[in-house]
């Protein structure tokens, strides 16, 4: 159980972010620092809590972020360019913002002391576009040169190896976590399952790019949240990578679209249209360390989450 820590969270109006503020912000007091590119915080019941604060800044102003973080026990970095679509656009500023952003981060957690944990988010798109239950130890892949699509992974693997020089010269307790394709309700900008849930309840078509054979391990965003805390509780998680996902709920992209179909009794009709990009043909993680380290296993299965997030999209857009 967290409590009693002063939490500063990048990227705190995001949606896994919101999460996390949700359970921890009654026994903790939060900082959230976001420039609001995406605002998942703004409309939920804690946003005014007085147990929170708010620093709308970016992680590329360093003077701002220091100064924001002076305090703090615990720092989650959860502040990122991502989706396939904004990082294809904006390459540049994806790999400034990932790079510089987490560097910034991890110095001014240094020059902070934070002496609890700093969580840095990393990415599952490190193992490239073949990834079948790939360990925290299999090699990580950097897609060739000049493909868009790849500036994400690189930029979040140079923060990833960053954070662990950070821990091995400075002894900064980090812990870097890499989520596999999460989701769930509050999940803001782009994400497959929201996509097509949105579009289903409406009996939409449901759009698939590519032949819809690419493999995907979903996981809930309470099963990662879960282990999350896991990893900023628990001092066997310091300097350490885990993979976080379900490796039991796997689907291809048709696959997912049809049972998000049949569970919500949609009459939508899927229709298939050209790939827009390099794509990540398989992508299963295996989820042993988790396990074996920190007794995280996750919970809730595809089905499950789709009901859960489609309530939460019928209430709340």
């Amino acid at each position: 159980m967290i409590t009693n820590k002063k939490i500063f969270i990048t990227g705190g109006a995001g949606f896994i972010a919101n999460r996390l503020i949700s359970l921890l912000v009654d026994n903790n007091k939060i900082v959230v620092y976001d420039n609001f590119h995406r605002d998942t915080l703004s409309y939920t019941e804690y946003a005014n809590h007085p147990n929170l604060s708010v620093v709308k800044g970016d992680v590329l102003d360093y003077a701002l972020l220091e100064k924001s973080m002076a305090g703090a026990n615990i720092v989650v970095h959860a502040a990122a360019i991502a989706g396939i679509d904004t990082v294809i656009k904006s390459p540049t500023n994806t790999m400034r913002v990932n790079m510089i952003g987490t560097a910034n981060v991890l110095e001014a957690a240094r020059v902070n002391n934070v002496s609890d944990r700093v969580i840095d988010f990393s990415t599952s798109e490190v193992f490239g576009s073949h990834a079948f239950k790939s360990t925290e130890d299999t090699e990580t892949v950097a897609g060739s040169a000049g493909e868009a699509r790849w500036t994400y992974a690189v930029s979040k693997l140079a923060g990833e190896h960053l954070a662990m020089a950070y821990y091995k010269e400075f002894n900064l307790p980090v812990c870097s976590v890499r989520p596999f394709n999460v989701y769930g309700p509050g999940q803001t900008g782009e994400g497959a399952i929201q996509i097509f849930i949105k579009r289903a309840l409406k009996n939409e078509d449901i759009y698939i790019y590519g032949d819809g054979n690419q493999i995907r391990a979903w996981c809930f965003v309470d099963d990662f949240v879960a282990c999350l805390q896991k990893c900023i509780e628990d001092s066997k998680a310091i300097g350490e990578s885990f993979n976080i996902g379900n490796s039991r709920a796997v689907l291809t992209t048709y696959g997912l679209a049809q049972t998000v179909c049949r569970v919500l009794g949609s009459s939508s009709k899927i229709i298939f249209k050209p790939a827009l990009s390099a794509d990540i043909e398989l992508r299963i993680p295996s989820v042993e360390k988790a396990f074996e380290k920190l007794g995280f296993k996750a919970q809730v299965n595809v089905e499950e989450g789709i009901l859960k997030t489609a309530e939460w999209i019928k209430n709340n857009l």
